[in-house]
């Protein structure tokens, strides 16, 4: 027998929203480890909120929401909220009733400085990662380090750079009249004038010394490689155990030609004990960085630069005592895997562009979501 296709109200109505999520759903795991690491971090939330006056959206529930976003793909913080307003689904991961009003999407903006000021963020991962039943799927001894581009350039991707909140019509002599920007010579405007108006750059010598970027001046203009655009960018670096693959901890730091190498050494001074090993490409066969990981007693498994065409000739900083022993060619194969972190990062979070202006503001994104990483890996590896 056919149903029928109508519309039945019903005067009352009684949800209750934890049947409806199935017990085998992914977010109930997720869930239950981001709810542990959130408890642990019940005292620096209470030392960043008074003690008094009307009581705020709950901490927790705006980090929850925060790691739906990098989940679900969710461009912004007003989608997010609308979303949150009809699906039960995410309802129950952030924590709220059916009935429940949904907090204005301005309340993430207005917390965010609060959240910088106790690095909410950077706490969240750290307990991410020192979360037993995460920890068990990690290595202790052996790592990966890689850098990727948050880059500047509106619309387009090059490489394995991302985009962030500057783009090259922003990046202005450091001694130019900010008030001429409308339009004229001054601003190398090819015509028009407004807020977006076009620029020629053409016959324009511009550098970091000289020029600053007026949106965002954090960024740095900065060339990934010989015969690439430069951009202007920050650069995030990612320590990755070799075990399962997952992120250990994530810096960021303005654009430069060591700005990889020096994250590298910060990250293995924090993680990696003596007698352990991190892998890197080419980038990392540096004499100095080298010196610095042995004198650390830290094996680096960092590809050969070596080459010879005849007209120019470079050695390698990585020898025989290295490459020999079957562990070498281990770490060659699997730091390849960091990239599917970056390519994660940059597809399913939503890192194709930066929502944030400003050094500090684009880290706490960036750990963020480094930290929805390992929690979006966790229900496989656990089941």
């Amino acid at each position: 027998m056919r149903g029928s296709d109508e519309r039945s109200g019903s005067l009352f109505s009684y949800v209750d929203i934890e049947s409806r999520v199935p017990a085998s759903h992914p977010l109930r795991v997720i869930r239950r480890i981001a709810d542990e690491v959130l408890v642990g971090m019940s005292g620096a939330f209470d030392t960043a909120y008074a003690p008094l006056g009307r009581p705020s959206i709950p901490p927790e529930r705006l980090l929850r929401a925060l790691l739906l976003q990098a989940f679900y793909t969710i461009r912004s913080e007003r989608q997010l909220v609308e979303r949150l307003d009809f699906d039960l689904l995410f309802r129950w991961f952030v924590g709220l009733g059916v009935d429940e009003p949904v907090w204005d999407a301005s309340s993430f903006a207005k917390n965010r400085e609060r959240f910088l000021a106790m690095e909410a963020a950077t706490r969240f991962l750290a307990g991410v990662v020192a979360h037993p039943e995460v920890r068990r799927q990690m290595s202790r001894d052996h790592f990966s380090v890689d850098g990727t581009l948050i880059d500047g350039e509106p619309l387009c991707a090059i490489g394995s750079s991302t985009m962030a909140n500057a783009s090259m019509k922003s990046f202005r002599p450091k001694d130019e009249d900010r008030n001429d920007e409308g339009g004229g010579e001054a601003g190398g405007e090819a015509g028009g004038g407004g807020r977006n108006a076009e620029r020629d750059f053409r016959g324009e010598t511009r550098s970091n010394a000289t020029h600053a970027s007026t949106t965002d001046p954090d960024a740095r203009l900065y060339r990934k490689a010989a015969g690439q655009p430069s951009r202007l960018c920050f650069i995030g670096t990612a320590l990755m155990e070799n075990r399962n693959g997952l992120v250990v901890d994530g810096r960021l730091t303005r654009a430069s030609g060591v700005s990889e190498c020096l994250a590298g050494i910060d990250l293995a001074d924090e993680h990696i004990r003596p007698g352990g090993t991190i892998a890197g490409d080419k980038g990392f066969d540096t004499a100095d960085f080298v010196a610095e990981l042995r004198e650390r007693r830290i094996t680096p498994h960092v590809a050969q630069n070596a080459y010879d065409t005849g007209k120019a000739r470079r050695r390698s900083n990585i020898d025989g005592r290295t490459t020999r022993h079957p562990g070498y060619a281990v770490s060659q194969r699997i730091r390849k895997r960091i990239e599917e972190i970056f390519g994660w990062l940059k597809t399913v979070a939503g890192w194709r562009k930066s929502r944030s202006r400003g050094l500090d503001r684009t880290e706490h994104g960036l750990h963020l979501a480094l930290a929805a990483y390992n929690l979006a890996r966790m229900p496989k590896l656990l089941a």
